[in-house]
Protein backbone atom coordinates (compact mmCIF):
# COMPACT_ATOMS: atom_id res chain seq x y z
CA UNK A 1 0.00 0.00 0.00
CA UNK A 2 1.59 3.23 -1.11
CA UNK A 3 0.59 6.81 -1.80
CA UNK A 4 -1.38 7.37 -4.97
CA UNK A 5 0.13 9.85 -7.37
CA UNK A 6 -1.32 10.51 -10.81
CA UNK A 7 1.49 11.12 -13.24
CA UNK A 8 1.32 13.87 -15.82
CA UNK A 9 3.51 16.10 -17.87
CA UNK A 10 3.50 19.77 -16.83
CA UNK A 11 1.46 22.18 -18.91
CA UNK A 12 0.52 25.76 -18.25
CA UNK A 13 -3.18 26.42 -18.67
CA UNK A 14 -3.98 23.45 -20.87
CA UNK A 15 -5.54 20.24 -19.67
CA UNK A 16 -3.82 16.93 -20.41
CA UNK A 17 -5.72 13.69 -20.89
CA UNK A 18 -4.23 10.31 -20.05
CA UNK A 19 -4.68 6.62 -20.66
CA UNK A 20 -4.99 4.77 -17.38
CA UNK A 21 -3.92 1.48 -15.83
CA UNK A 22 -5.11 0.93 -12.27
CA UNK A 23 -4.42 -1.90 -9.87
CA UNK A 24 -6.55 -2.48 -6.81
CA UNK A 25 -5.88 -0.84 -3.44
CA UNK A 26 -3.13 1.76 -3.42
CA UNK A 27 -0.64 -0.22 -5.42
CA UNK A 28 -0.48 1.67 -8.66
CA UNK A 29 -2.04 4.40 -10.75
CA UNK A 30 -0.43 5.45 -13.98
CA UNK A 31 -1.57 8.13 -16.42
CA UNK A 32 0.96 8.42 -19.14
CA UNK A 33 -0.07 9.20 -22.70
CA UNK A 34 -0.95 12.74 -23.64
CA UNK A 35 -3.93 12.88 -25.99
CA UNK A 36 -5.69 15.70 -27.80
CA UNK A 37 -8.34 17.52 -25.78
CA UNK A 38 -11.49 16.22 -27.43
CA UNK A 39 -14.83 14.83 -26.33
CA UNK A 40 -14.32 11.29 -27.63
CA UNK A 41 -15.57 8.00 -26.23
CA UNK A 42 -11.97 6.94 -25.65
CA UNK A 43 -11.33 10.09 -23.62
CA UNK A 44 -14.43 9.50 -21.53
CA UNK A 45 -13.38 5.92 -20.83
CA UNK A 46 -9.95 7.05 -19.72
CA UNK A 47 -11.43 9.83 -17.64
CA UNK A 48 -13.68 7.43 -15.77
CA UNK A 49 -10.57 5.79 -14.35
CA UNK A 50 -8.83 8.99 -13.36
CA UNK A 51 -8.64 10.40 -9.89
CA UNK A 52 -10.94 13.40 -10.06
CA UNK A 53 -14.56 14.21 -9.32
CA UNK A 54 -16.40 12.81 -12.36
CA UNK A 55 -18.98 15.56 -12.96
CA UNK A 56 -17.16 18.64 -11.73
CA UNK A 57 -14.99 21.17 -13.55
CA UNK A 58 -12.95 24.09 -12.24
CA UNK A 59 -13.42 27.08 -14.53
CA UNK A 60 -11.74 30.46 -14.52
CA UNK A 61 -13.51 33.00 -16.70
CA UNK A 62 -11.51 35.74 -18.33
CA UNK A 63 -11.71 39.14 -16.70
CA UNK A 64 -14.41 41.19 -18.38
CA UNK A 65 -16.33 38.22 -19.76
CA UNK A 66 -19.98 39.21 -20.03
CA UNK A 67 -22.68 37.56 -17.98
CA UNK A 68 -24.35 36.51 -21.21
CA UNK A 69 -21.14 34.90 -22.45
CA UNK A 70 -20.60 33.10 -19.13
CA UNK A 71 -24.13 31.79 -19.13
CA UNK A 72 -23.76 30.57 -22.72
CA UNK A 73 -20.50 28.79 -21.88
CA UNK A 74 -22.09 27.03 -18.90
CA UNK A 75 -25.20 26.15 -20.93
CA UNK A 76 -22.94 24.48 -23.48
CA UNK A 77 -22.11 21.82 -20.90
CA UNK A 78 -25.40 21.96 -18.97
CA UNK A 79 -23.40 23.31 -16.05
CA UNK A 80 -24.43 25.17 -12.95
CA UNK A 81 -22.16 26.89 -10.49
CA UNK A 82 -21.78 24.77 -7.37
CA UNK A 83 -19.41 27.16 -5.64
CA UNK A 84 -17.64 30.40 -6.45
CA UNK A 85 -14.13 30.39 -5.00
CA UNK A 86 -12.57 33.76 -4.37
CA UNK A 87 -10.21 33.67 -1.41
CA UNK A 88 -8.95 36.73 0.41
CA UNK A 89 -5.50 36.09 -1.03
CA UNK A 90 -6.80 36.06 -4.62
CA UNK A 91 -8.35 39.47 -4.00
CA UNK A 92 -5.17 40.83 -2.45
CA UNK A 93 -3.28 39.74 -5.57
CA UNK A 94 -5.70 41.68 -7.75
CA UNK A 95 -7.84 38.74 -8.83
CA UNK A 96 -11.44 39.89 -8.45
CA UNK A 97 -12.71 37.02 -10.56
CA UNK A 98 -11.62 33.90 -8.71
CA UNK A 99 -12.91 30.72 -10.26
CA UNK A 100 -16.00 28.57 -10.08
CA UNK A 101 -16.62 24.93 -9.29
CA UNK A 102 -19.19 23.77 -11.83
CA UNK A 103 -21.37 20.67 -11.75
CA UNK A 104 -22.20 19.24 -15.16
CA UNK A 105 -24.21 16.19 -16.22
CA UNK A 106 -21.40 15.44 -18.66
CA UNK A 107 -18.27 13.51 -17.83
CA UNK A 108 -15.71 16.03 -16.64
CA UNK A 109 -13.31 15.46 -19.52
CA UNK A 110 -16.05 15.72 -22.10
CA UNK A 111 -17.17 19.02 -20.57
CA UNK A 112 -13.60 20.35 -20.62
CA UNK A 113 -13.30 19.35 -24.26
CA UNK A 114 -16.43 21.33 -25.10
CA UNK A 115 -15.08 24.36 -23.24
CA UNK A 116 -11.81 24.40 -25.15
CA UNK A 117 -11.32 27.56 -27.16
CA UNK A 118 -14.31 29.39 -25.71
CA UNK A 119 -13.60 33.11 -25.74
CA UNK A 120 -14.80 33.57 -22.17
CA UNK A 121 -12.62 30.84 -20.62
CA UNK A 122 -9.11 31.38 -19.23
CA UNK A 123 -8.77 27.76 -18.14
CA UNK A 124 -10.89 24.73 -17.32
CA UNK A 125 -9.54 21.71 -15.48
CA UNK A 126 -10.68 18.66 -13.51
CA UNK A 127 -11.29 18.90 -9.77
CA UNK A 128 -8.55 16.41 -8.94
CA UNK A 129 -8.79 14.12 -5.93
CA UNK A 130 -5.62 13.81 -3.85
CA UNK A 131 -4.83 10.76 -1.76
CA UNK A 132 -2.29 9.32 0.59
CA UNK A 133 -1.67 5.74 1.57
CA UNK A 134 0.99 4.54 3.99
CA UNK A 135 1.88 1.02 5.06
CA UNK A 136 1.20 0.62 8.76
CA UNK A 137 3.02 -1.88 10.93
CA UNK A 138 3.52 -1.16 14.47
CA UNK A 139 6.94 1.29 19.84
CA UNK A 140 10.33 4.57 20.40
CA UNK A 141 13.39 6.89 20.95
CA UNK A 142 15.27 5.17 23.78
CA UNK A 143 14.29 1.78 22.37
CA UNK A 144 15.96 2.56 19.07
CA UNK A 145 12.76 2.90 17.05
CA UNK A 146 13.00 6.57 16.03
CA UNK A 147 15.94 6.14 13.67
CA UNK A 148 14.87 9.17 11.62
CA UNK A 149 15.80 11.43 14.55
CA UNK A 150 19.25 9.95 15.18
CA UNK A 151 22.67 10.97 13.95
CA UNK A 152 26.00 9.20 13.55
CA UNK A 153 27.18 10.07 17.09
CA UNK A 154 23.94 10.10 19.05
CA UNK A 155 22.73 7.42 21.44
CA UNK A 156 21.05 5.49 19.91
CA UNK A 157 22.84 6.20 16.62
CA UNK A 158 22.04 5.90 12.95
CA UNK A 159 24.11 7.90 10.49
CA UNK A 160 21.27 7.92 7.99
CA UNK A 161 18.88 9.68 10.36
CA UNK A 162 18.15 13.39 10.14
CA UNK A 163 20.65 14.35 12.86
CA UNK A 164 17.94 16.16 14.83
CA UNK A 165 19.20 14.61 18.07
CA UNK A 166 22.58 16.29 17.54
CA UNK A 167 20.83 19.65 17.29
CA UNK A 168 18.90 18.88 20.49
CA UNK A 169 22.13 18.09 22.32
CA UNK A 170 23.30 21.61 21.44
CA UNK A 171 20.13 23.03 22.97
CA UNK A 172 18.30 23.60 19.70
CA UNK A 173 14.82 22.15 20.16
CA UNK A 174 12.56 24.57 18.31
CA UNK A 175 10.37 27.50 19.31
CA UNK A 176 6.63 27.98 19.78
CA UNK A 177 6.95 31.26 17.85
CA UNK A 178 7.54 29.28 14.64
CA UNK A 179 4.38 28.19 12.85
CA UNK A 180 3.82 25.50 10.23
CA UNK A 181 0.64 24.43 8.48
CA UNK A 182 -0.28 20.79 8.02
CA UNK A 183 -2.31 20.46 4.83
CA UNK A 184 -3.55 16.90 5.13
CA UNK A 185 -6.13 15.14 7.21
CA UNK A 186 -6.70 16.70 10.60
CA UNK A 187 -4.50 15.74 13.51
CA UNK A 188 -5.27 14.75 17.08
CA UNK A 189 -4.07 17.85 18.89
CA UNK A 190 -5.17 16.31 22.21
CA UNK A 191 -2.74 13.41 21.76
CA UNK A 192 -0.39 13.30 24.80
CA UNK A 193 2.61 14.01 22.55
CA UNK A 194 0.91 16.81 20.60
CA UNK A 195 -0.96 18.59 23.38
CA UNK A 196 0.06 22.25 23.50
CA UNK A 197 1.60 22.19 20.01
CA UNK A 198 -1.52 23.23 18.11
CA UNK A 199 -2.28 26.84 17.16
CA UNK A 200 -5.12 28.53 19.02
CA UNK A 201 -6.50 31.45 17.04
CA UNK A 202 -6.40 34.63 19.16
CA UNK A 203 -8.29 36.53 16.47
CA UNK A 204 -11.41 34.35 16.37
CA UNK A 205 -12.50 32.82 19.70
CA UNK A 206 -15.18 30.15 19.73
CA UNK A 207 -18.37 32.22 19.83
CA UNK A 208 -20.23 31.51 16.59
CA UNK A 209 -18.90 34.64 14.88
CA UNK A 210 -16.28 35.26 12.20
CA UNK A 211 -14.43 37.77 14.36
CA UNK A 212 -11.40 38.14 12.10
CA UNK A 213 -13.41 38.36 8.88
CA UNK A 214 -11.54 35.66 6.99
CA UNK A 215 -14.69 33.77 6.03
CA UNK A 216 -14.24 30.95 8.54
CA UNK A 217 -16.35 30.98 11.70
CA UNK A 218 -14.56 29.86 14.87
CA UNK A 219 -11.42 28.58 13.13
CA UNK A 220 -9.89 28.08 16.54
CA UNK A 221 -7.23 25.51 15.57
CA UNK A 222 -7.51 25.78 11.79
CA UNK A 223 -10.24 24.70 9.41
CA UNK A 224 -11.78 21.55 7.93
CA UNK A 225 -12.07 22.46 4.27
CA UNK A 226 -13.51 19.05 3.43
CA UNK A 227 -16.34 19.29 5.96
CA UNK A 228 -16.49 23.11 5.84
CA UNK A 229 -16.45 23.45 9.61
CA UNK A 230 -14.08 24.21 12.48
CA UNK A 231 -13.79 20.58 13.63
CA UNK A 232 -10.26 19.76 12.50
CA UNK A 233 -10.06 16.35 14.19
CA UNK A 234 -12.64 13.64 13.51
CA UNK A 235 -10.62 10.52 14.29
CA UNK A 236 -12.46 9.86 17.53
CA UNK A 237 -15.68 9.06 15.72
CA UNK A 238 -14.74 7.85 12.25
CA UNK A 239 -12.30 5.00 12.55
CA UNK A 240 -8.69 5.73 11.58
CA UNK A 241 -9.49 8.96 9.76
CA UNK A 242 -6.88 11.57 10.76
CA UNK A 243 -4.24 8.89 11.43
CA UNK A 244 -2.12 10.15 8.56
CA UNK A 245 -2.35 13.80 9.58
CA UNK A 246 -1.57 12.91 13.19
CA UNK A 247 1.47 10.88 12.08
CA UNK A 248 2.78 13.84 10.05
CA UNK A 249 2.24 16.21 13.00
CA UNK A 250 4.16 13.91 15.35
CA UNK A 251 7.25 13.85 13.14
CA UNK A 252 7.26 17.63 12.86
CA UNK A 253 6.44 18.49 16.45
CA UNK A 254 5.74 15.79 19.02
CA UNK A 255 6.90 17.27 22.30
CA UNK A 256 9.51 15.68 24.54
CA UNK A 257 7.58 14.47 27.58
CA UNK A 258 9.38 11.31 28.64
CA UNK A 259 7.04 8.91 26.88
CA UNK A 260 5.86 7.94 23.41
CA UNK A 261 7.69 9.58 20.52
CA UNK A 262 9.38 12.91 19.91
CA UNK A 263 9.39 15.12 16.83
CA UNK A 264 12.06 17.22 15.16
CA UNK A 265 10.80 20.18 17.18
CA UNK A 266 10.01 19.87 20.88
CA UNK A 267 8.40 23.29 20.63
CA UNK A 268 6.52 24.47 17.55
CA UNK A 269 3.05 25.71 16.63
CA UNK A 270 1.07 23.70 14.09
CA UNK A 271 -2.09 24.78 12.24
CA UNK A 272 -4.47 22.07 11.06
CA UNK A 273 -5.56 22.64 7.45
CA UNK A 274 -7.74 19.57 7.00
CA UNK A 275 -8.67 19.15 3.36
CA UNK A 276 -8.81 15.36 3.19
CA UNK A 277 -11.83 13.32 4.19
CA UNK A 278 -12.54 9.64 3.87
CA UNK A 279 -12.49 9.88 0.06
CA UNK A 280 -9.40 12.09 -0.17
CA UNK A 281 -9.22 15.79 -0.91
CA UNK A 282 -9.89 17.93 -3.96
CA UNK A 283 -8.01 20.64 -5.80
CA UNK A 284 -10.66 23.16 -4.78
CA UNK A 285 -10.09 22.48 -1.09
CA UNK A 286 -6.30 22.26 -1.42
CA UNK A 287 -6.25 25.77 -2.90
CA UNK A 288 -8.37 27.07 -0.02
CA UNK A 289 -6.00 25.46 2.50
CA UNK A 290 -2.88 26.98 0.93
CA UNK A 291 -4.51 30.40 0.74
CA UNK A 292 -5.75 30.11 4.34
CA UNK A 293 -2.16 30.02 5.59
CA UNK A 294 -1.06 32.80 3.24
CA UNK A 295 -3.93 34.96 4.40
CA UNK A 296 -3.07 34.41 8.08
CA UNK A 297 0.49 35.50 7.46
CA UNK A 298 -0.58 38.47 5.37
CA UNK A 299 -3.38 39.63 7.64
CA UNK A 300 -1.76 39.07 11.03
CA UNK A 301 1.96 38.86 10.34
CA UNK A 302 2.13 35.33 11.74
CA UNK A 303 5.50 33.60 11.53
CA UNK A 304 4.27 30.84 9.20
CA UNK A 305 7.40 29.39 7.57
CA UNK A 306 6.10 26.31 5.75
CA UNK A 307 3.27 23.98 4.94
CA UNK A 308 3.66 20.21 4.85
CA UNK A 309 2.04 18.47 1.90
CA UNK A 310 2.23 14.69 2.14
CA UNK A 311 -0.26 14.02 -0.64
CA UNK A 312 -0.69 13.78 -4.38
CA UNK A 313 -2.94 12.33 -7.04
CA UNK A 314 -3.73 15.08 -9.50
CA UNK A 315 -2.32 16.35 -12.73
CA UNK A 316 -1.01 19.86 -13.20
CA UNK A 317 -3.45 22.40 -11.79
CA UNK A 318 -3.20 26.07 -12.68
CA UNK A 319 -5.39 26.93 -9.71
CA UNK A 320 -3.08 25.13 -7.27
CA UNK A 321 0.03 26.56 -8.95
CA UNK A 322 -1.35 30.06 -8.46
CA UNK A 323 -2.06 29.39 -4.77
CA UNK A 324 1.46 28.07 -4.14
CA UNK A 325 2.82 31.11 -5.99
CA UNK A 326 0.89 33.37 -3.62
CA UNK A 327 2.43 31.48 -0.70
CA UNK A 328 5.85 31.99 -2.26
CA UNK A 329 5.31 35.75 -2.32
CA UNK A 330 4.80 35.61 1.45
CA UNK A 331 7.90 33.51 2.17
CA UNK A 332 6.02 30.28 2.95
CA UNK A 333 7.81 27.11 1.86
CA UNK A 334 5.72 24.31 0.35
CA UNK A 335 7.28 20.98 1.39
CA UNK A 336 5.88 18.12 -0.68
CA UNK A 337 6.22 14.35 -0.86
CA UNK A 338 7.87 13.30 -4.14
CA UNK A 339 5.42 10.42 -4.50
CA UNK A 340 5.38 6.65 -4.27
CA UNK A 341 5.20 5.10 -7.70
CA UNK A 342 5.86 2.08 -9.84
CA UNK A 343 4.32 -1.38 -9.74
CA UNK A 344 7.85 -2.76 -9.84
CA UNK A 345 8.38 -1.20 -6.41
CA UNK A 346 11.22 0.90 -7.80
CA UNK A 347 9.69 4.37 -7.71
CA UNK A 348 9.19 6.63 -10.71
CA UNK A 349 11.41 9.22 -12.33
CA UNK A 350 9.67 12.56 -11.86
CA UNK A 351 12.02 14.13 -14.41
CA UNK A 352 10.42 11.98 -17.08
CA UNK A 353 6.81 12.26 -15.93
CA UNK A 354 5.99 14.92 -13.36
CA UNK A 355 4.30 14.16 -10.05
CA UNK A 356 2.13 16.80 -8.43
CA UNK A 357 2.06 18.83 -6.29
CA UNK A 358 5.80 18.20 -5.71
CA UNK A 359 6.42 18.94 -9.40
CA UNK A 360 5.13 22.51 -9.17
CA UNK A 361 7.98 24.58 -10.54
CA UNK A 362 8.25 27.39 -8.02
CA UNK A 363 11.18 28.36 -5.79
CA UNK A 364 9.33 27.73 -2.52
CA UNK A 365 8.63 24.07 -3.33
CA UNK A 366 10.83 21.41 -1.70
CA UNK A 367 10.22 17.93 -3.13
CA UNK A 368 11.28 15.11 -0.81
CA UNK A 369 12.27 11.51 -1.57
CA UNK A 370 12.39 8.75 1.06
CA UNK A 371 15.34 6.70 2.31
CA UNK A 372 15.62 3.66 4.56
CA UNK A 373 17.52 3.22 7.83
CA UNK A 374 20.40 1.67 5.87
CA UNK A 375 20.72 4.68 3.55
CA UNK A 376 19.19 3.17 0.44
CA UNK A 377 16.49 4.97 -1.47
CA UNK A 378 13.19 3.53 -0.30
CA UNK A 379 12.09 1.14 -3.02
CA UNK A 380 8.74 2.89 -3.49
CA UNK A 381 10.14 6.43 -3.55
CA UNK A 382 9.98 8.58 -6.63
CA UNK A 383 13.14 10.45 -7.57
CA UNK A 384 14.39 13.03 -10.06
CA UNK A 385 17.77 14.64 -10.60
CA UNK A 386 16.06 17.90 -11.56
CA UNK A 387 12.65 17.72 -9.89
CA UNK A 388 13.24 16.15 -6.45
CA UNK A 389 15.33 18.19 -4.05
CA UNK A 390 16.46 16.00 -1.16
CA UNK A 391 16.05 12.65 0.58
CA UNK A 392 14.85 12.11 4.18
CA UNK A 393 13.87 9.19 6.43
CA UNK A 394 10.70 7.61 5.06
CA UNK A 395 10.69 3.87 5.76
CA UNK A 396 9.59 2.41 9.09
CA UNK A 397 8.85 5.77 10.69
CA UNK A 398 7.18 5.69 14.10
CA UNK A 399 4.99 8.60 15.10
CA UNK A 400 1.73 9.58 16.74
CA UNK A 401 -1.59 8.33 15.38
CA UNK A 402 -5.25 8.89 16.25
CA UNK A 403 -6.80 7.59 19.46
CA UNK A 404 -3.62 8.53 21.37
CA UNK A 405 -1.73 5.68 19.70
CA UNK A 406 1.61 5.25 17.89
CA UNK A 407 2.28 3.50 14.60
CA UNK A 408 5.02 2.90 12.05
CA UNK A 409 4.30 4.10 8.51
CA UNK A 410 6.38 4.18 5.34
CA UNK A 411 6.14 6.57 2.41
CA UNK A 412 7.38 9.83 1.02
CA UNK A 413 4.51 11.11 3.18
CA UNK A 414 6.78 10.32 6.13
CA UNK A 415 9.90 11.84 4.58
CA UNK A 416 8.35 15.25 3.90
CA UNK A 417 7.57 16.11 7.55
CA UNK A 418 11.20 15.44 8.52
CA UNK A 419 12.09 18.27 6.12
CA UNK A 420 9.23 20.50 7.29
CA UNK A 421 10.45 19.90 10.84
CA UNK A 422 13.93 20.91 9.70
CA UNK A 423 12.55 24.13 8.21
CA UNK A 424 10.92 24.98 11.54
CA UNK A 425 14.06 24.08 13.51
CA UNK A 426 16.21 26.36 11.33
CA UNK A 427 13.66 29.17 11.57
CA UNK A 428 13.69 28.92 15.38
CA UNK A 429 17.39 29.82 15.40
CA UNK A 430 17.30 32.30 12.51
CA UNK A 431 14.28 34.58 13.02
CA UNK A 432 13.32 36.42 9.87
CA UNK A 433 15.17 34.10 7.52
CA UNK A 434 13.66 34.13 4.03
CA UNK A 435 12.22 31.04 2.41
CA UNK A 436 15.14 31.04 -0.04
CA UNK A 437 17.67 31.19 2.80
CA UNK A 438 16.05 28.31 4.67
CA UNK A 439 15.82 26.16 1.56
CA UNK A 440 19.44 26.90 0.69
CA UNK A 441 20.53 25.90 4.21
CA UNK A 442 18.71 22.57 3.91
CA UNK A 443 20.19 21.86 0.50
CA UNK A 444 23.75 22.92 1.29
CA UNK A 445 23.88 20.87 4.50
CA UNK A 446 22.65 17.68 2.84
CA UNK A 447 25.03 14.75 3.20
CA UNK A 448 26.00 13.16 -0.15
CA UNK A 449 24.46 9.70 -0.30
CA UNK A 450 25.25 7.13 -2.98
CA UNK A 451 21.67 5.93 -3.31
CA UNK A 452 20.59 9.51 -4.07
CA UNK A 453 23.44 10.42 -6.42
CA UNK A 454 21.82 11.47 -9.68
CA UNK A 455 18.43 10.90 -8.08
CA UNK A 456 17.81 14.34 -6.59
CA UNK A 457 19.08 17.90 -6.89
CA UNK A 458 21.19 17.81 -3.71
CA UNK A 459 22.37 14.26 -4.29
CA UNK A 460 22.02 13.73 -0.57
CA UNK A 461 19.96 13.30 2.58
CA UNK A 462 18.61 15.64 5.22
CA UNK A 463 21.17 16.72 7.82
CA UNK A 464 19.97 18.82 10.76
CA UNK A 465 22.99 18.26 12.99
CA UNK A 466 24.15 21.85 12.61
CA UNK A 467 20.73 23.46 12.89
Amino acid sequence: MKQIFIKTGKVAAAVVIFSAAILTGCEKEEFLEEQPLAASQEMQAAGAKQNFVPNEVLIKFKAGASEKGRAAALAHIGGHVKEKILTKMMERFGDREGWVLVHTPMAALEAIGKMKGAAEIEFAEPNYIYQHCATSTDTYYTKGSLWGMYGSRTKPANKYGSGAATAWAAGHTGAASVVVGIIDEGFQYTHPDLSGQVWTNPYDPFDGLDNDGNGYVDDVHGWDFDGNNCGVYDGGTTGNLDDHGTHVAGTIGARSNGSGVVGINWKVTMISCKFMGRDGGTTANAVKAVDYLTDLKTRHGMNIVASNNSWGGGGYSQALYDAVKRANSKEILFVAAAGNGGSDNAGDNNDAVASYPSGIDLPNVIAVAAITSSGTKSSFSNYGAKTVDIGAPGSGIYSTTAYKTYSSYSGTSMAAPHVTGGVALYASRHPGATAATIKAALMSSAIPTSSLSGKCVSGGRLNLSGF
